[in-house]
């Protein structure tokens, strides 16, 4: 079965994560973790982090409904 893709907010990341959102953010705009990224507009961040690949690789369940 394949998953449908959506955006966890970094926020939620954290909580699920039980972890600082400013560790996620660094984490992101470093490029170390996997399941997401961080792209750098003008004098700000865009961030992404793909609910599959956060699922794979922290072994957490996110529900797209949690997100919103």
């Amino acid at each position: 079965m394949k998953m449908k893709v959506f955006n966890v907010p970094v926020a939620v990341a954290a909580k699920l994560m039980n972890k600082n959102v400013e560790f996620l953010y660094m984490g992101l705009q470093q490029g170390i973790f996997p399941f997401g990224y961080a792209v750098k507009t003008s004098t700000k961040y865009s961030y992404f982090i793909s609910s599959v690949k956060f699922e794979e690789y922290t072994g957490i369940k996110v529900n797209e409904h949690e997100t919103v």
